[in-house]
């Protein structure tokens, strides 16, 4: 079922769009056309009460001028390019910078801070989806080329949120995409999630400078915080002395995902349980990277859905996408999308339960490579 209804009006007078995905057993999303953002997860817990686990923001005002991007679609690159300029056949250009030297998700006026258009629903019994469109000219920010974007999200039973991106351009230029969605299975408003169990699949991270852009190494994960290959709570080094836990003032960092690379379809990138209300999460893309963001920037000034407001670690990122600065690291996976070609990309948020209707119902050991 597909429900359509006015979120919002900007001052200029565009009218923002809230779209409600559902299914028969009430799961259900809502997306706004601001940041084509999720805005709400509705999945029930143990005890078959639903709560929406992503966080996100009551009113159109909240979006516009609360930190955070929750929810949203980032572009034209998600994460960081480093001094805001790059090399691309030869010519250097110069981006927006929004984050002292540095341009981080696309600069000032990135992607999640526009309205897109409604393109097409489709109601069809058992997996309803919402496309929505967006058109970048050349020069935007910076960037060369006149970049067609889309987002399409599909809600399938049991509890699967999937994403699928395209993109098409008419001269080359770089492209990183990714959703900005912030996680409490505990339901949003809840507080602190550090105490989820987080695993994800990779041996390898990004280690960070001390403005959190990547060195342009591989380190591995073995014997150090970042070792998530099996489930433990977030929470449990994020107080730790390591060097990258202080510059990131908790996890900001890209993990290099197994396997993830060459990827047509979407492989297991990541699960995380929360034990008070029986939720899971499966986070699985074709994406070669997942950026872990502890909730470091959520300061207390902003309440969601809930009435409550959220403060640091309230809730987390799991971004599927490609690596920070890849522009200006030969050795990274490439992001030049050219004229002819396409952009596609999948992700899946699979919520589901423990013991549950899901297929995560058990405890994942990585390293057996499957349940336990």
């Amino acid at each position: 079922m597909i429900e359509r209804s006015t979120f919002g009006v900007l001052p200029d007078g565009e009218r923002i769009e809230r779209i409600t995905l559902s299914l028969e057993s009430g799961f259900s999303i809502d997306v706004i056309s601001l940041g084509a953002a999720l805005q709400a997860l509705w999945a029930p817990d143990i005890e078959g009460q639903f709560a929406s686990v992503v966080l996100g923001y009551p009113t159109l005002e909240d979006y516009v001028s609360a930190p955070g991007r929750m929810g949203t679609t980032m572009g034209r690159y998600a994460n960081r390019i480093a001094r805001g300029c790059f090399d691309l056949d030869g010519v250097e250009y110069r981006i927006e910078r929004n984050e002292g030297q540095h341009s981080i998700h696309g600069g000032p006026r990135g992607f999640d801070r526009r309205p897109w258009r409604v393109a097409n629903v489709v109601d069809q019994a058992g997996s309803p989806k919402v496309r929505l469109e967006l058109d970048s000219p050349c020069g935007d920010q910076g960037f060369p080329g006149a970049l067609a974007i889309a987002v399409t999200y599909t809600l399938a039973a049991p509890g699967d949120v999937i994403i699928d991106f395209e993109a098409q351009t008419d001269a080359p230029t770089v492209f990183n995409t990714t959703n900005h969605a912030y996680f409490n299975l505990a339901g949003e408003g809840s507080g602190s999630a550090l105490h989820h169990e987080v695993a994800i699949f990779a041996d390898h991270y990004l280690p960070v400078d001390e403005e959190l852009i990547p060195i342009g190494q591989l380190h591995g994960v073995a014997g150090t915080v970042f070792d998530f290959r099996k489930a433990k709570p977030l929470g449990r080094d994020i107080r730790s002395d390591d060097p990258q836990i202080r510059l990131g003032r908790g996890y900001d960092h890209c993990f290099v995902l197994s396997g993830a690379e060459h990827s047509l379809q979407p492989q297991l990138a990541a699960w995380v349980s929360e034990g008070s209300r029986g939720r899971t999460l499966e986070v699985l893309t074709t994406e070669p990277g997942l950026q872990l963001h502890s909730g470091n920037v959520l300061n207390g000034r902003y309440s969601g859905l809930s009435g409550r407001a959220y403060r640091q670690s309230d809730g987390f990122c799991l971004e599927a996408q490609h690596f920070p600065n890849s522009p200006n690291v030969p050795a990274f996976p490439s992001t030049v999308l050219r004229p002819g070609d396409i952009f596609r990309s999948t992700t899946i948020y699979r919520v589901g339960l423990l013991g549950g209707y899901g297929k995560n119902d058990g405890l994942w050991d990585p390293a057996k490579g499957g349940q336990i």
